[in-house]
């Protein structure tokens, strides 16, 4: 009876400790990255999730306002990219498809102004 009472007092020792060390001495630090700091990989898979919701959705501006988040450069380069990364990625043929329709589309997209003239 003994033995277990001091292995109970240990495992409740230790996790004493390691929940007092994980917060109070070294709790994690959160660090907000910009998504242009993605990997590669996860780019072309949000790109390509951008691209299954516009082939459902047909809006074009909030495509372009999804591919906003990795920078300044234009929406049909920044889905080109992952369309150039799709082979390699093992992507399948319609997720492929639905890449080049979003990419061809945004080629000839101009923003709307936001603003209805009276």
């Amino acid at each position: 009876m003994k033995r277990w009472l001091w292995a109970l007092l240990a495992l409740a020792a230790g996790a004493g400790l390691g929940l007092f060390y994980g917060w109070i001495v070294s709790p994690v630090e959160v660090v907000d990255l910009p998504p242009e700091t993605l990997r590669a990989d996860f780019r072309a898979d949000y790109i390509l999730m951008v691209a299954e919701a516009y082939q459902s959705e047909r809006d074009l501006d909030l495509a372009a306002r999804r591919l906003a988040i990795f920078g300044s450069a234009p929406p049909a380069g920044i889905a080109s990219q992952a369309l150039q990364f799709g082979p390699s990625a093992g992507y399948s043929p319609s997720e492929m498809s639905a890449l080049r329709a979003l990419v061809e589309d945004l080629r000839g997209w101009q923003p709307s102004g936001g603003a209805s003239s009276p």
